[in-house]
Formats: structure tokens, sequence, C-alpha cells
């Protein structure tokens, strides 16, 4: 079926007629569109009473009786005029009205047949019969609204005609309800679109016609498809949540069309979506799972009036932690950061969003000890969040040296810094790649979790120190989906490095709400986990987001695999030990306490890692991280410095075994000799 007026086979001239009309009534000013109406009115109320007078008294004696009731009839007429501008009848653009019109125009006529009954008895000698009066009331009810309809009628055919074009793109839309109608109304003015017929699952509309348009059962689709050939269903359901409309997508995409969000009311009234238009990719679709919702009480612990440091804190975690922070009431938020632009845009963004905000931004490094003294004992700080750190795992594979001074260093260097100027708690940002790392990155985010479980084992200082650990966060600088985003928006195939790869998700809202929640649950030395559900495949996700645009895999987008970078995992874990998780306090929180090294082995191994560093001898650097993180199981050039480190090690080992043999045996000779 088809919601155009006219077929493409239809008669040119009637097309010519219709878009002649609709320039004329446009030539026409809004005043003079008002008093054609007007006039039009007054041609049917005058048919409407001659008719209710002939039905009463005869069509024979119809001149007579007109004349007879002349006054009436001049009354009637001015009575329903006023009563139709009182009501505000002729202020409608019928082109864009619903059927709320027809119950203005019954409460007008039904208000004007009182007046007009209680006026006629009261001022007027010749009384009309009532019955007259009903009779005219319904017939003038029946012309205004016929006359209203064909005008509308009209006009949609001249503005779908005028604004026709050859092409159009036959739609169907998902979801006859409330939502539904107002898109149905929206692609009625819409040049490019053919609404083809809606689809709902209540059964009680399914066969019936909304305006004009079939209302579909679900299962109806596919015949409809060979039938007609849609090309496009808009899902105008923007209440239901987001496993519901996954599982929909999921069923729909055995048509092979695109399918489209009707944005919710909400965000078309703040600008964030149209009708018609692709909504912004909801990060809770892409998600799988409803967003972890926060404790209030977790997030006030550690924050409200206290001076709180967020380290890194203009990048993709520590500006979320700012925002977090900031909206606790802090005593103070400090901002530490090395990009001097990075900071420059968050200091401004809180100033702008958090006006009673206390705060400082402060430019430094983490490897600088006295900058950061400085301002750890210049404000007095109650807790750090460590999230300076270099993340992105192919740059840090290719800079090794610098990854590893950034993240270990930077994080040895803040700790002791923490000690140093008694602040109570220090919470690390961590990361799933630190579970049996195969990449530089990853190792290195495990020593620093190994220098924080070290230190929080001494009883020498105050310091509370934990870590949180979590997965990739969507939206984040460097993270699939801006970058899957940028290149369907160029039209670029998307490319992914392997097409089994997987990873654990969660938004940039929950990692940071994450952190400030487990670290108010800290006690000294633990691991901290999120419940992150199933892992996502990275493949799954670039279709998803094709169609979330509107289009279709394969088709519109490509997905090229390019192959695994160095260092990168096809799947990522959260545990070490998969038996090492207890719960917490929080359903979603958990705790892993995982094997560690005492900080008086620890220490001199981070010493020759760090010299190593400074002399820029990457391979001595490699050989160390091997030793203090056993599962690193490298990828490449750093496997082959693995294997030597391991035999250099079982060399070391012989040979410590030898010379305390030989001790030993010398020892006894001098025994056995009186010499001892």
């Amino acid at each position: 079926m088809s919601n155009s007026p006219f077929d493409e086979g239809q008669a040119p001239a009637i097309s010519s007629f219709y878009i002649y009309l609709d320039k004329l009534i446009n030539a026409f000013s809004t005043n003079r569109k008002y008093a054609i109406l007007a006039c039009a009115d007054i041609s049917l109320f005058a048919i409407s009473i001659c008719t209710a007078i002939g039905l009463e008294y005869g069509l024979d004696r119809l001149p007579a009786e007109i004349l007879h009731y002349s006054n009436f009839v001049v009354l009637e007429i001015a009575i329903k005029i006023g009563s139709f501008w009182i009501f505000g009848i002729y202020r409608q653009i019928l082109q864009y009205t619903g059927r709320e019109f027809i119950f203005t125009i019954a409460q007008a006529i039904a208000t004007s047949c009182l007046t007009i009954a209680v006026t006629d008895r009261l001022f007027l000698v010749s009384t009309i019969p009532l019955s007259v009066i009903l009779s005219d009331g319904m017939i003038a009810l029946i012309l205004a609204i016929t006359f209203r309809l064909c005008v509308r009628l009209t006009r949609g055919k001249t503005h779908q005609i005028n604004r026709s074009t050859p092409a159009k793109t036959k739609v169907i839309i998902y979801g006859a309800g409330g939502d539904g109608r107002l898109l149905a109304q929206a692609l009625a003015r819409e040049s490019s679109k053919k609404l083809i017929g809606f689809v709902d699952d209540a059964a009680h509309l399914q066969g019936r016609n909304i305006g004009g348009i079939r209302v579909y059962a679900p299962a109806e689709l596919l015949k409809l498809k060979a039938r007609i050939g849609f090309e496009e269903i808009l899902l105008a359901m923007p209440s239901i949540d987001t496993q519901r409309k996954r599982d929909l997508t999921q069923r729909l995409k055995i048509l092979g069309v695109p399918v489209r969000t009707l944005p919710s009311l909400t965000e078309m009234l703040s600008d964030r979506g149209s009708i018609i238009q692709t909504p912004e990719i909801d990060i809770e679709d892409l998600l799988g799972r409803k967003a972890i919702a926060a404790r209030p009480e977790l997030l006030q612990h550690d924050i409200t009036d206290r001076v709180v440091l967020v380290t890194g804190g203009g990048g993709s975690i520590g500006s979320e932690l700012c925002r977090q922070i900031a909206k606790q009431q802090p005593k103070m938020l400090i901002i530490y950061e090395l990009n001097e632009f990075a900071l420059y845009q968050m200091d401004m963004e809180l100033g702008e969003n958090y006006p009673n905000l206390i705060k400082v931004a402060c430019l430094g490094s983490v490897t600088d000890d006295r900058s950061l003294t400085r301002v750890l004992n210049k404000y007095h700080v109650d807790i750090i969040y460590h999230a300076a750190a270099y993340k992105h795992v192919p740059i840090v594979e290719a800079n090794p040296i610098s990854g590893m001074v950034n993240n270990i260093s930077g994080t040895l260097t803040a700790a002791r810094c923490a000690i140093d100027c008694g602040v109570p708690k220090f919470v690390l940002i961590s990361t799933d790649k630190a579970v049996r790392p195969t990449n530089i990155m990853g190792a290195t985010k495990r020593v620093a979790e190994l220098v924080l479980q070290g230190l929080a084992d001494l009883s020498t200082h105050v310091t509370c120190f934990t870590m949180v650990r979590f997965g990739n966060v969507l939206g984040s600088s460097g993270s699939v989906v801006p970058r899957f985003s940028a290149q369907i928006l160029a039209g670029k195939p998307i490319t992914l490095t392997h097409a089994d790869i997987t990873r654990y998700f969660m938004t940039i809202p929950e990692a940071a709400t994450l952190v400030i929640q487990a670290g108010a649950m800290a006690k000294g030395g633990e691991v901290f986990l999120l419940d992150m559900g199933e892992p996502i495949k990275i493949y799954d996700l670039a279709a998803q987001m094709i169609r979330l645009y509107g289009l279709e895999p394969e088709r519109d987008i490509k997905i090229e695999v390019t192959g695994l970078r160095p260092g990168e995992k096809i799947y990522e874990e959260l545990l070490i030990d998969c038996d090492a998780a207890l719960a917490t306090g929080h359903p979603k929180i958990f705790c892993a306490r995982e094997a560690k090294l005492a900080w008086k082995e620890l220490e001199p191994q981070l010493a020759s890692l760090l010299d190593a560093a400074a002399d820029c001898e990457v391979n001595a650097c490699v050989a160390v991280l091997h030793n203090l993180v056993p599962e690193y199981q490298p990828m490449g050039q750093y496997a082959k410095v693995k294997s030597e480190a391991v035999a250099v090690s079982v060399a070391a080992s012989i040979s410590n075994k030898l010379r305390r043999s030989e001790v030993h045996q010398e020892g006894r000779k001098k025994v056995a000799s009186g010499r001892v």
C-alpha cells in the first residue's frame, strides 16, 4: 500500500493543477486566508440554516420562510462566526492540526446553538422552532468539518506533489503509539521519505488504519518487504529499555535494512536529536547492560569536605573523576596535569559548571617529586586519585622506556610523595591489561600495582594504598567508539585488528564512580574490580554501530580486519587468579587479593629497572619486567628478551648454588683442618 496521494503514473495535468493551487494559496497573506475561510463559513452556515428551514417547512415554502425569519438567519450566521472566532478556529493551521479541531468545532457549534436559542426567545418577535436550531447545528457541524478536511487533504496533496522527488526512501514505522503517529506527521512533510505502513506488537492495533496508514503485525514484515520493498525501519519506541531495544534490533537484522531509532522527547526538546535524523550513539546500547548505579554514601565518603588531588586530571578517566568529585562538594579539588591544554580545558569546564567549587590547576609531572611534594604540603591533600599513565598499547610498545618511566616511576614517585606528606589515602587507576600482560603497557601497570601492594604492607607510614582495575572505557580518547564513529561519518571502512577480538567495556562515568566507591571501601593493598558483564566482540560492536547510524554493514560500510598490533591480545581478563575474587559491600564491586612481592624484594628490582631506563637499556628493562611479572608473555621482539632473561636467571641460579656449595665445602675443609 502507499500513503502517497498519487502514484507515479498519475496524469500530469492533475499534478500541475495542485502545484498551481499551492502557489496560489501561498500568495495570499495570513489575514486574507482568514477572511477567505470566514467567507466560506458564512456560505456554509447560510446553506445549513436554509436546509434546516426547508426540512422543517418543506422546500416549496422555503423562500417565504427565509424571508419571514430573515432576522434570525442573519443573527444565526453572525453568532456562529463570532463563536468560531472566540474558540480560535480561524487561528488554527489546518495542515498541522490533529483531530482535536473536530472537537473544537463541535464546542463552537454547540455554544452558538445555545446562544441562538436563548437570544431568539428573549429578543426576537418571531420565535423559530427548536427543531430548526438543532437541525441547523448538526448540518453546520458536518459542513464545517467536511470543508476543513477537504482543505487539509488538498493542502497535503499540493505540499507533497510540489516537494516530491523522483526517488523516495520507503520506510516503515515500528510502533503505532503516540511517538509513531508523531513521526508519521513529520514524515508527511518530509520530501525524501515515503511512509509505507506501521508495525506494532499490540494485537488490537494490527489491521487497523491510522491516518490512512495500515498497521501490520511484525510477522508480516518479510512478506511486506518482498511485496513493496521498503528500505528503512524507523523505531518509534524511545521509552523501551536498552535490552529490549537490542533484542528488537537483532530480530530486524533478517530484513537487511537499516533500523533507525526515534530520539526521546527529552532529547528532541534539548536539541540532541530530531525526529527524522539518526540520534547520537547511545553508549548503553553498545554496552549491552544497564549502567551500574552509584551509591551516594560511598561517593561522599572520601570526598565531601576533603582536599582531593587527581593526577592526569585532563585525561579521559582523570577528567571524569574531576567531574564526579566536583558533584560531591569537596573542600578543594586539585587538578594535576602535564598537558597544558588539557589542564586549561578541565579548569574552564569545572569553572563554568561548578562555580562554587574551590579548585586549583597545577601543571606538573608525576615523575617530578619536588613539584608534587610542594603541592601536597601546600594544600594538605587528603586523598590522591592517580590516573596519570600512558595507556595506548601500540604507542607504549613502540616507546617502552617512556612508558616504563611514566607508568612505573610516576606511580612510585607519587606514592612516596604521599607517604612523605602523610596523605591518608592513595587510589591507583589500573587496567585489565595488567592481567597476564602481553605488552609493555600492561606489564608496567602490573608493576605499578605491585608497588602499591608492597608499600601497603609497610608499617612505617599512615597512607592507605589501594587500586581499581577495570576494562576498556567506551568513548574515552583512543577507544574504538569515537574512532569507529569518525570512520562511519567519513564513509570509510571500519578497521579492527582481529575478527574474534573481545573486550570488557564500561562507560566513563561508571569507571570514575567505581574508582571513587572502591576507594571508599579500601583498607589497604586491595585490588578492586567491577562485574562488567560479558565481554563484547569488537566485530559485533562495529556492526551494531553501523546499524545505529542507519547503515548496513558490508553494504554501506565495510569492516576490514588489519591484523593484531604489537602486544595486542585477543582476549582480556580481570583476574590473575579467578578464585581470588571476594565480595564487597557493593554488589557489583569485587576485591582480589593477588600474589605480590615484599617491599624489600621489590625495591632493588625497581631500582635496577629505573637505572636501566635512565641508561635507555630497553632489553635490560624488559628483562627486569619479566622477573617482576612472571605471567608477562610478550610478543615479537621482546619474546626473545624473555627467553634470554629466563636463561640468565637459570644460569644465575645454578651459579649461586655452585658458589654456595663451594663455600660450604671450603668451610668443611677449614673445620676439618682446625683452622676455624
